[in-house]
């Protein structure tokens, strides 16, 4: 009969018997009843008890002989999510058992990652469908299962989570959470941004220093609209799935656009800067709030019926020693080399900066290496991310990485409006939105966009030939607005410069090929 063993990392088990071989486990020669073979990372273990252990009050479950134990572990479901399920064992004897407990709970704590001691959870109860008190009343009794304490706070306005942060005494937390959308995660990431600068001394309004990244990590528990940052991080919007990713101690790096307006900080962004089409959208749907969710379909199709597009110029520094591009039809998962490479990079700028202290910044020099686009927009967008939601589950930029100090910059030029239809058609299947002569990708790590004013002169604006659609929808806006993250920026002429890994967010990106937490022999 082969022996099962509890490895360093692993817990394997073979079917009927249980034999351990590793250092200071129990003795080898004493067995534990099993009926089926498999291998358990004990990083994946959420915790471990003895007897028959329950979630929460809310599942008690007897208490069982004193003999058995039982292991709470991460079960991979379909796509990307993930459940709790648990492992009961026997034991010979209580000794043994306690032995088992102790073991694994040693085990766990030595490879398990840094996990979470102390998190301070934010909920939005008026974001989304209203939903995030119940969503969060869900995973929280998986927060006390693993030993976590938490404080909750339940915002009352615009900005409060971000205040907190800014504000507060954060001695002992090491993680954020926010129970809400993406414009929760806003808060809590210009918070901590913020917060993150002032301590280190450096200034957000300039352009060329180097933002210092946080060592506090930001968990989300999608209860929001669409959930963009979750999805494009996690693979899926389930509150269960996130929740695990916190508790294990997952980390995932975050590249962050930094916006600048007339050398002021702006906004921070990650999924969309978006000037044209979705600034149009959004500053239709914010006039029909009444509408509820409903609005962002009709602002969408009013402004796809108006075929706008604005004149502008946009300058940009093409990404450096990437080895991919928007076009490679690669994908960002977990584990992935561009963005592992980009971290090594990012050390060695690190410490090229130190030593370059008290020289003059190299933007400053001629700016050879800007190149230049000239024209009619109905669309610039920039994104960090490949912008991934269940809607469009590839996204604005589906090769988009999220940790390799780069955005995509996609320009849509003048066109019909049957022909950015169907440019955006492509979001929500399999063919490539870029392959269309009126779209143009690049792989950037700054952009500068400034409009081109005229009075009467651009195209759908005052003045000029419109369309019946055009002039059916009552349209004569000259000038766009930006989207930042679904923030509408109050000016056009904007600079933005990416930063590599500026937050770190509880998750590990998007598993690729989809794997079992038991490995069946």
């Amino acid at each position: 009969m082969s022996h099962p063993s509890l490895a360093s990392q692993h817990l394997s088990v073979n079917a009927v018997t249980i034999a351990v071989n590793a250092p200071q486990a129990p003795s080898s020669t004493r067995l534990l009843v099993c009926c089926q073979s498999f291998r358990l990372p004990v990083t994946e273990v959420v915790h471990v008890c003895v007897g028959r252990g329950g979630v929460s009050d809310l599942d008690p479950q007897p208490p069982g002989p004193e003999n058995q134990f039982t292991v709470f572990y991460v079960k991979r479901s379909t796509g990307q999510q993930w459940s709790l399920e648990t492992l009961v064992f026997t034991a010979q004897d209580r000794d043994l058992s306690h032995q088992w407990v102790q073991l694994l709970q040693q085990r766990t704590q030595q490879y398990g990652g840094r996990r979470p001691k102390n998190l301070l959870v934010f909920i939005n109860p008026f974001g989304g469908r209203g939903q995030a008190v119940r969503i969060y009343s869900k995973v929280s009794p998986l927060f006390q299962l693993a030993g976590i304490r938490t404080r909750v706070i339940e915002t009352t306005r615009a900005n409060h989570a971000r205040d907190h942060i800014l504000q507060e005494d954060l001695q002992g937390v090491d993680g954020l959470v926010c129970v809400g959308g993406d414009g929760m995660f806003s808060e809590l990431m210009h918070g901590l941004i913020g917060r993150t600068q002032r301590e280190a001394g450096v200034s957000e309004d300039d352009e060329e220093t180097e933002l210092q990244p946080s060592s506090i990590r930001i968990g989300i528990i999608p209860a929001g609209s669409t959930d963009c940052i979750c999805f494009a991080t996690v693979g899926i919007n389930d509150p269960m799935t996130s929740a695990l990713h916190i508790i294990i101690g997952d980390s995932q790096p975050l590249d962050v656009c930094a916006v600048h307006h007339q050398n002021r900080l702006a906004k921070y962004s990650v999924s969309l800067t978006g000037y044209g089409f979705y600034g149009d959208v959004l500053r239709e749907s914010d006039q029909h709030r009444w509408m509820g969710p409903f609005r962002y379909n009709y602002a969408g199709l009013k402004t796809v019926l108006s075929n706008r597009c604005y004149a502008g110029t946009v300058e940009f520094q093409a990404a450096e020693h990437v080895e991919s591009n928007p076009r490679d039809q690669s994908r960002c998962r977990t584990g992935c080399l561009v963005c592992s490479e980009s971290s090594g990079r990012l050390k060695e700028d690190c410490e090229e900066a130190e030593a370059k202290a008290n020289q003059t910044h190299p933007r400053q020099n001629p700016n050879s290496d800007w190149q230049r686009a000239e024209g009619s927009f109905i669309a610039v967008n920039l994104t960090a991310i490949s912008s991934a939601c269940p809607k469009s589950p590839d996204g604005l930029s589906p090769t988009a990485h999220l940790a390799d100090g780069t955005a995509d910059l996609i320009l849509v030029k003048k066109c019909s409006m049957f022909q950015f239809l169907r440019h955006l058609s492509r979001h929500t299947n399999q063919k490539d939105q870029f392959d269309l002569p009126f779209v143009d990708v690049y792989r950037v790590k700054t952009l500068r966009f400034m409009p081109r004013r005229q009075e009467s002169d651009v195209e759908g604006g005052v003045g000029s030939k419109k369309s019946f659609f055009a002039r059916l929808c009552g349209t004569s806006c000259t000038q766009s607005c930006w989207n930042c993250d679904g923030e509408v920026l109050p000016y056009e002429d904007i600079s933005v410069r990416v930063h590599c890994q500026l937050v770190n967010l509880f998750a590990r990106g998007i598993e690729g090929v989809r794997r079992a937490s038991l490995f069946k022999y």
